[in-house]
């Protein structure tokens, strides 16, 4: 069995806690029933010279399994789904389908998620931050609303669970802190139903634990 090892943060503010994207990796390893190991680094240590050869954008997660290392966290669900009938399906026409949905969770859905994550939580206090918010907003209620549409009457997104719901899901819990997806019922219910897989929980279980044991003591 090859040794899997996946880098993520030792700690990270509340607002981001359970949204860091090391957490797709490891719920989809999870999923594929591969164990692994998991190595944490401060948020310093992004721009030393030995993370940077393995993430050159200084981000997280890293991943390396028997030498083979990747980064980007889409990347590496692909790599781990690609090898787990779980996640991907045999077929080749379904498997294309799967990577087209796991592209448009990260090139589609999520840029306008991440545009009002930035613009509420860390440009917040800026006076163009409410300006621009409605905008921002709208944008994000568009992909929503067609996501929505395609998920109705669907328990997922290609009718059983694949590795794109696992990229789909953590995109949406990005907005989270807005409350925008549960306007979608389907969304929202949806949502639930993959957190509500033991692989999510016990991801998501693990990653906190990391954040817990290695809080800042206040000074």
């Amino acid at each position: 069995m090859s040794r899997i090892s996946v880098w993520g943060f030792r700690w990270a503010p509340d607002f981001a806690q359970g949204l860091v994207r090391d957490l797709r990796v490891r719920w989809a390893l999870i999923e594929a029933g591969r164990s692994y190991e998991v190595q944490l680094i401060g948020f310093e240590e992004r721009t030393a010279a030995p993370y940077r050869q393995r993430q050159p954008f200084g981000m997280v997660p890293a991943f390396e399994a028997d030498g083979l290392q990747l980064f980007e966290s889409g990347a590496i669900v692909h790599h781990i789904a690609s090898d787990c009938a779980a996640l991907m399906p045999a077929d080749a026409s379904a498997r294309a389908e799967v990577l087209t949905w796991m592209f448009a969770a990260l090139n589609t859905v999520e840029p306008p998620i991440q545009n009002l994550l930035e613009t509420d939580l860390l440009y917040g206090n800026e006076p163009w931050a409410a300006m621009r918010r409605p905008v921002v907003v709208d944008a994000v209620k568009a992909r929503l609303g067609v996501l929505a549409g395609h998920l109705q009457g669907r328990d997922h997104l290609l009718g059983s669970f694949t590795a794109a719901d696992i990229l789909m899901t953590t995109t949406l819990r990005l907005a989270r802190h807005a409350e925008l997806v549960a306007g979608f019922p389907v969304l929202d219910a949806y949502v639930k139903r993959c957190e509500a897989r033991p692989a999510f929980r016990a991801a998501l279980a693990e990653q906190m634990a990391d954040y817990a044991r290695n809080t800042p003591i206040a000074a």
